[in-house]
């Protein structure tokens, strides 16, 4: 089904793909704009799979109607230590969470014993590939990897 008419036609758009150029931002404004009134979007993939102050403004405009992330683009800084007697920095994300129809968790969708297991048998596989000089299934190249210039760090 092409893109477009997915997102016309879905009640909830759930992303499970990589973070790529052709990926990143693919939930924009103009992707948004596209979509069903009220559509429900789902994200447990990568964060920057969604442009997130396009995704404000979607629910502002009540145009996507519930939001549920396990991701979010600028996640290192807050997902992974306890900042409960922090300030929050992120102006972006605390606008975010002031939606009562968005529900944020801390990157938590692969701590399961399945994909706990798939990552050390992918992982496994790909050193035995290494040393056997057979071609690498998960390769990184330059080209699949998006290298993002954050203004406020040195």
């Amino acid at each position: 089904m092409r893109r477009d008419r997915l997102l016309a036609e879905a009640d909830i758009v759930t992303l499970h793909c990589p973070l790529t150029p052709d990926t990143h931002h693919v939930i924009d404004a103009a992707a948004i704009e596209r979509a069903r009134p009220g559509v429900l979007i789902v994200n447990t993939s990568r964060g920057a799979l969604i442009d997130t102050s396009a995704l404000i403004d979607g629910l502002k405009s009540r145009k996507v109607g519930g939001v549920a992330l396990d991701v979010y683009e600028q996640e290192a800084d807050l997902f992974f230590e306890d900042l409960s007697n922090e300030i929050i920095e992120d102006d972006v994300f605390q606008r975010l969470l002031t939606f009562s129809n968005v529900l944020v968790t801390g990157h938590q969708a692969f701590l399961t014993e399945e994909a706990l297991a798939a990552i050390a048998e992918t992982t496994l596989q790909s050193l035995s590939d290494a040393e056997a000089g057979r071609p690498l299934a998960n390769r990184v190249t330059a080209s699949r990897v998006i290298v993002r210039q954050d203004p406020m760090r040195p």
